[in-house]
């Protein structure tokens, strides 16, 4: 586990504008693939929108739930 709190450490040092560089990057990155594999856009909406529920599980539960 020395490395997730190593990476625990380094991530507490993030300002929001570097959280939002990072999401940037991460789009970017997500569109350098796409326009490598355009077939991936092929795939049917539902797959999308089903992977989007299950990534925002989590975050939509901490941010509205956990006390």
């Amino acid at each position: 586990m020395k490395i997730w709190d190593d990476m625990n450490q380094r991530i507490k040092k993030f300002g929001i504008i570097d959280e939002k560089l990072a999401q940037l990057a991460a789009i970017f990155f997500a569109l350098i693939i796409v326009k490598i594999f355009p077939q991936i856009m092929e795939i049917n909406a539902g797959w999308f929108v089903a992977l989007l529920v299950i990534c925002a599980i989590k975050p939509l539960y901490v941010f509205y739930i956990k006390k």
